[in-house]
């Protein structure tokens, strides 16, 4: 079953409790200081089940003007709105303050109801009517049903019913589907449980077991038990009015206006990219004036940045970046309003672009148009500007994330953009990495140039070395992802793969006659040499050789196993290296020995003797032990 959140709102002592009480028989004022004085101070909350069997969750937001950071904390999660208005007292100032913001919050669906029309006229009633109309003129309720009531004689209250049941019928529920969003709005402990937090699930659905998150403080949890206004169950679905049991965490680390998620699903920010409207008859806003944020539940400081202008005019709009005092979550299209710094008015609200933006320079074209297009664009088109932009690819849950969209919906649009070739796909282990088609080519074209250089200059080589080749072109992609491309490539018959080299794909080592000849002789020279192996300058000048080419010889020599690299000067025959590690070996068997036992032994000079110990130290074949050695090794 679908649930529907219906929140009421309107001008203090104008009957919202009383109504919610009549409609579903709950009393929400639970406070001592809510029975003392006769007004919400904090949210209170209801189920009400209509005549078609459809499930509500009612809404009890403060009226007061001191209260209004509790309504915001309440309004968030509504889908539907009641503005309730007194017939005896009209149109008050939180009755337009509360409208502005239903209407800046964009709750498109609601209804007017006028309460209290026991105490009035009939021709009273009828001003407070036309008052109401032109006061919700040119808003989102311009043309909502209007019910009038009376709490305390039941008039109206089966018509209420009614409308409410219709309006609901089509109102989109929330997604019971996708990932677990829900703003926090109290955290208290239980005796014998723990911590529990409670709010209205935004979307998806928490089962008893489920591992959770609480976002902006990072902790790890577990949904140990839950209720919906107040029943034990197994699970909770978006829509409805949640209480949760979280394991392992201390009550003091949970706050109003934190979030708990799915986890991975928002990412803690200091800075939001946004489209944000100022009413008319607000003060001027100018840039990088301190305001207050609220969105969901959660309230913070922060400056707001002008990036196309100065200053900000009454019924302007302007795309801004807030930059938070505190780390705050939340998703694209999120709605979220501003009051000033001082006094603390409503000046104004808009809707989140993107909830993890770089910073950046104000007057600058390319941002503007990139924000509008987000702005404007279809779910498609966002998710194709985000990858655009993420010039490294990003894993296809990321882009959900940023985009703001379910992962079943985001996998179904990557795939429709890859077949229509907008991004190109790789698979990562278990996952799927998403990279626009433009950079995938590109990057495909710099390693093409790459390999084909380094084959012309480098010939006896197998290939470029995978490190080398990542630094140069792919510094700044996970090792997964940058491994995955290449198994990509060699799978598509690109590149072919070698343990740390990589290669195109048909590229064998080529030698020249004249090349293959010095190969020979260079190995001839150093079988010869044996335990006297020439310096690279002497080869060089046997040879008449230029280093470089000798360079790429001997490499080539090494990486056959014909040679082995003792240092920069040296390299000796592997067969010759084989026997003097058993005359060494042998030499040890009767103690310690020195580099001039060593010498002597192997009948050569210090010249050589001294770069060999010091090779076989460094392959662990051999330890120093004051001026002496020992053999280690095999």
């Amino acid at each position: 079953m679908d649930y529907i959140v219906v929140g009421t709102a309107g001008h203090v002592d104008h009957g919202k409790t009383v109504l919610v009480k009549a409609l579903t028989g709950v009393d929400t004022d639970r406070l001592k200081e809510e029975k003392e004085r006769g007004i919400s101070i904090e949210l209170g909350f209801a189920p009400l089940t209509l005549p078609s069997g459809r499930q509500l969750g009612l809404v009890d937001v403060p009226g007061h003007e001191r209260f209004i950071r509790q309504m915001l904390a309440g309004v968030g999660g509504m889908d539907l709105v009641m503005l309730v208005v007194a017939a005896d007292e009209g149109v008050m100032p939180q009755t337009r303050e509360h409208l502005a913001i239903i209407d800046l919050l964009q709750i498109k669906k609601g209804i007017i109801v006028i309460t209290k029309i026991d105490l009035v006229e009939a021709d009273w009633l009828e001003l407070v009517r036309e008052e109401v109309r032109q006061a919700v003129k040119g808003t989102v309720l311009e043309d909502a049903p209007l019910v009038e009531v009376s709490a305390l004689t039941g008039e109206g209250i089966a018509e209420l019913r009614e409308q409410l049941d219709a309006l609901a019928a089509v109102t989109p529920p929330r997604p019971a589907a996708g990932r677990v969003r829900l703003p926090i709005d109290r955290v208290f402990s239980v005796t014998g449980f723990g911590t529990v937090v409670t709010g209205t699930l935004w979307s998806g659905t928490i089962k008893v077991g489920d591992e959770l998150e609480v976002q902006p403080e990072g902790l790890k949890t577990r949904a140990r038990n839950l209720q919906v206004h107040g029943r034990t169950v197994k699970e909770a679905r978006a829509g409805q009015r949640v209480a949760v049991n979280l394991a392992g965490i201390e009550t003091e680390a949970v706050h109003r206006g934190s979030s708990l998620l799915t986890p991975g699903f928002l990412t803690p920010t200091y800075r939001l990219d946004a489209s944000f409207k100022l009413l008319n008859g607000a003060r001027p806003l100018a840039n990088r004036d301190r305001v207050h944020f609220y969105l969901g539940t959660s309230e913070a400081l922060g400056r707001v940045v002008l990036l196309d202008r100065d200053e900000l005019n009454g019924g302007e709009e302007a795309l801004i970046q807030l930059l938070m005092e505190k780390p705050v979550v939340a998703s694209r299209e999120d709605r979220f309003i501003l009051r000033s710094y001082s006094p603390m008015e409503t000046i104004g609200g808009g809707i989140i672009i993107d909830p993890v933006p770089p910073k950046h320079r104000r007057f600058q074209p390319e941002v503007l148009v990139s924000l509008q297009r987000r702005l404007e664009g279809s779910p498609e088109k966002i998710l194709a500007q985000i990858i655009q932009e993420h010039r490294e690819g990003l894993d296809w849950q990321e882009a959900a994330t940023r985009a703001s969209l379910s992962l079943e919906e985001t996998r179904k649009l990557l795939q429709s953009m890859a077949a229509a070739g907008q991004v190109t796909l790789l698979r990562v282990e278990n996952d799927l990495y998403a990279i626009s088609t433009e950079r995938y080519q590109a990057w495909w074209q710099a390693v093409t140039r790459a390999l084909e250089e380094f084959h012309s200059r480098y010939p006896l080589r197998p290939g470029l070395a995978r490190e080398e080749l990542r630094s140069r072109y792919f510094s700044r992609l996970p090792a997964r992802v940058y491994q995955a491309l290449l198994e990509e490539w060699s799978r598509e018959g690109r590149l072919q793969l070698a343990a740390n080299t990589v290669a195109l794909a048909g590229f064998t080592p080529s030698f020249s006659e004249t090349q293959k000849k010095l190969l020979k002789d260079l190995e001839d020279k150093y079988r010869v040499s044996r335990w006297q192996p020439p310096s690279f300058k002497e080869v060089a000048g046997s040879f008449n050789l230029d280093p470089s080419e000798l360079e790429e010889l001997l490499h080539y020599l090494v990486r056959e196993g014909v040679l082995v690299k003792i240092n920069d000067e040296f390299y000796w025959h592997r067969q010759a290296l084989g026997e003097a590690r058993e005359v060494i070996k042998n030499l040890a068997s009767t103690g310690p020995f020195g580099l001039a036992e060593a010498r002597d032994t192997l009948g050569s000079s210090r010249k050589y003797v001294l770069p060999l110990l010091e090779y076989l130290d460094q392959v662990k074949f051999t330890r120093r032990v004051g001026d002496k050695r020992v053999v280690v090794g095999n």
